[in-house]
């Protein structure tokens, strides 16, 4: 009975609102302070979900509605195939006159919990109790009917796909995009009485109800998923849930989320700063999801099924955002599962035609959404960190291909065209003229052509191309691409020290308002963020950055006046331009994740004092134990990812450099168990929560006086010993020396 006690501990104390959340607990382990309701709901567009899922497994459900303020559910999920969709296939418990039943019933709820491996909830207008445990590509939900005179009914309905059934069980699939499916197969703990076929509002779309005797006070339901097959499906639930103990699942899950979660153990801080960290550590896991099945895939890159041959295919990701700290976060905690990830990308490239990295590799392909090819970055992030499970040439050729054969227009999976051309000729993406029409048929109609996010991503995408040739001794192609890199200084606006769109005759639009630029979310010149957001945006060369904005007090000065300077008009007018930028100190935007390695720019400047300073205040700001506490598009990771490093106390600003900046660390004491069986420490000594300056520092017993550390000093087993301060010691990583590594030529 241990177990049960603390599923109902967990559930007492599961939304974060409760008296006992404010208490610390001598027991709980890091699965108990996960919140998965932190962010439910939204400051302007998506809010996060309370997904219920084992680690980077393909069975992830969440309820159906809106957000948490959502009056009702939709039915029950089975299986959400891809980060913020929806079920694929619904069930709906049932119990009365099934003439008056929808095929997908919206149910009044209440006393709901969800924890990370496992979901309840009362449906109270129909007097039905739900459990509900995931395993990795199976389910199981536990029904509770109260009305025992009434006849029970499970209403299984899919949206687009057919269903059959052998009068026991009931399987079949459901069409996604791109010619991809996804089967299921389920059967309950009673024989129904009956199964029959029910109408159906349109075409492609399947229900069945399966009837249950008066009488019946529960049912337990089980099912297996997969992308491959129905007997794929039963195979996956037969080797995963032979039982029909939905608490069994839950224990098996909640074990497994522990030792996960285990890898990084924190000590000292609040309950809330520890249920903020393990939530947001919980968040990365949510994608990418493995799909291989008994060491098989279907792969929506070329439709086919093929053999994993021992290495697990990995999909669904958004590279745009989880490159800059998702992806290096794993390759610390996960080092095995990033090795997969990487090796899944290159199989994506050459599994499409033509062979190109993918972008947005999703479970139906790649989507090829948002602008520029950051692919690359975890290619050489993972090779400089001494990763040697993957053919770095073959990589190579296909982030090339990706990079130089499509066109670096955004949201396009079109070859390269006439602006491809000027960008390779010219060192920038040209903007539209003032007044002129857009011609160019790669130009997606409503995303534009992003000039100036374009040139900055891409000109760091071709700083990786650059070094991982320069690792394959590759000379040619490293000169040309390592120069290529300082293409951002063609788009520098001297007068102005800010990246400034361009036309195709080389003169910069004018009037221009970086605050303001046209476009929905500034996508005339930028992306989701303004100018402000855009100055910053060079991670491979920040120390270039500083001597073009005029040397590093200028740089820090500026960097200031970008938390200071008001948003120059009504919240309102700004934000129904600019819904991404939100989050907002001054016109930083915390809310969107090219800013996360903004806070951390104070250190190559020799003032790390400011970033301690800032790092510690945003997270006090934005990311709250509430429901509101994250504040833009948290992406599967992609915000999250910044929290967990930001909290632990350091953060990767250039991935593929093999360094960490130091900011400030949130615990008293922090260890990472890592795959090669050492323990990276981080101790704070004079440790207070109001302490958040680094007095003096050392690494291994010897006296650091560096803002940075090495991939190297993390993996090898090192401890960091920071002394803390409520004032800060403004000479500390103050000297050149000290300064976080940028690129060089050498």
């Amino acid at each position: 009975m241990k177990y049960v006690s603390k599923l109902f501990t967990a559930a007492v104390c599961s939304m974060g609102l409760m008296a006992c959340q404010t208490q610390p607990s001598a027991t709980q382990d890091p699965v108990d302070y996960v919140n998965p309701y932190i962010g439910n709901i939204s400051h302007l567009l998506v809010p996060t979900y309370p997904t219920v899922h084992l680690p980077n497994s393909i069975m992830r459900v969440y309820p159906e509605r809106e957000n948490f303020t959502g009056n009702v559910i939709s039915g029950l999920p089975l299986i959400v195939t891809s980060h913020r969709g929806s079920s694929a296939f619904n069930l709906s418990p049932y119990q009365g006159d099934l003439e008056k039943a929808a095929n997908v019933i919206s149910y009044g709820y209440d006393n709901e919990v969800i924890k990370p491996y496992f979901y309840s909830v009362d449906l109270d207008d129909e007097d039905i109790s739900v459990q509900y445990a995931p395993s990795h590509q199976s389910g199981i939900y536990q029904l509770g009917f109260a009305q025992k005179g009434e006849p029970v009914y499970l209403l299984f309905n899919t949206r687009n796909g057919e269903l059959t059934t052998d009068g026991k069980t009931i399987s079949g699939f459901q069409n996604l995009e791109n010619n991809t499916k996804i089967y299921i197969y389920m059967e309950t703990d009673k024989a129904p009485t009956e199964v029959t076929q029910r109408p159906v509002a349109r075409e492609r779309q399947s229900c069945y109800a399966l009837a249950y005797p008066q009488g019946t006070d529960k049912l337990n339901v089980r099912y297996g998923v997969s992308f491959i097959s129905v007997d794929q499906a039963k195979k996956n639930l037969q080797r995963e849930i032979t039982h029909y103990d939905v608490q069994k699942t839950a224990a098996e899950g909640r074990d497994l989320w522990n030792a996960t979660l285990g890898k990084i153990n924190v000590k000292g801080g609040t309950l809330d700063e520890k249920t903020i960290f393990y939530t947001s550590l919980y968040r990365t896991y949510e994608r990418m999801i493995c799909i291989s099945e008994d060491g098989q895939y279907y792969s929506a890159y070329d439709n086919q099924v093929h053999q994993d041959e021992g290495t697990p295919f990995y999909v669904d990701d958004w590279i745009w955002d989880t490159y800059r700290a998702t992806h290096p976060l794993r390759l610390i905690v996960e080092t095995q599962k990033e090795s997969d990830m990487v090796n899944s990308f290159i199989r994506m490239a050459y599994q499409l035609t033509p062979h190109w990295m993918p972008t947005f590799p999703e479970v139906t392909g790649d989507s090829r959404r948002m602008n520029s090819n950051h692919g690359v970055a975890t290619v050489l992030d993972a090779y400089n960190k001494g990763m040697r499970s993957f053919d770095l040439a073959q990589a190579y050729e296909v982030c090339k291909a990706g990079i130089t054969e499509k066109t670096l227009a955004p949201w396009s999976g079109k070859p390269a065209g006439v602006l491809d051309k000027f960008f390779k000729d010219h060192g920038y993406f040209p903007s539209l003229a003032p007044g002129e029409t857009e011609t160019v048929p790669e130009v997606h109609s409503f995303e534009r052509r992003q000039p100036v996010a374009v040139t900055l991503g891409t000109v760091f995408d071709e700083w990786c191309l650059g070094n991982i040739a320069k690792n394959l001794g590759n000379k040619e192609d490293a000169d040309y691409f390592l120069n290529h890199s300082l293409n951002y200084r063609t788009i520098y606006n001297e007068k102005t020290g800010f990246f400034h769109p361009k036309d195709s005759f080389g003169v910069f639009v004018e009037p221009f308002d970086y605050r303001y630029p046209t476009g929905l979310g500034a996508r005339d010149a930028y992306d989701e963020n303004n100018g402000w957001e855009y100055r910053w945006d060079v991670q491979h060369n920040v120390a270039d950055l500083i001597k073009m904005m005029g040397g590093k007090e200028k740089f820090v000065n500026e960097l200031e006046r970008m938390f200071s300077e008001p948003l120059g008009k009504s919240r309102f007018d700004f934000y129904a331009t600019y819904p991404d930028h939100s989050g907002n100190v001054g016109q930083f935007s915390m809310g969107n994740e090219p800013a996360c390695h903004i806070p951390y720019l104070y250190n190559y400047a020799g003032q790390p004092w400011r970033t301690q300073k800032r790092v510690r205040n945003l997270l006090k700001q934005w990311f709250r134990n509430d429901l509101m506490g994250v504040p833009g598009d948290e992406d599967g990771g992609g915000m999250t990812a910044f929290v967990v490093f930001s909290m632990m106390g350091f953060y990767p600003v250039t991935p593929g450099l093999p360094m960490y900046v130091i900011g400030s660390p949130t615990f008293q004491d922090l260890s990472i168990k890592l795959e090669n069986g050492k323990t990276f420490q981080l101790k704070c000594l004079n440790y207070d929560p109001e302490n958040k300056y680094i007095q003096s520092a050392k690494l291994n017993g010897k006296e650091w006086t560096k803002s940075w550390f090495s991939h190297d000093d993390l993996m090898n087993g090192g401890t960091l010993e920071l002394v803390m301060g409520k004032h800060p010691n403004k000479a500390w990583g103050a000297a050149d020396a000290d300064l976080p590594p940028s690129f060089t030529m050498e």
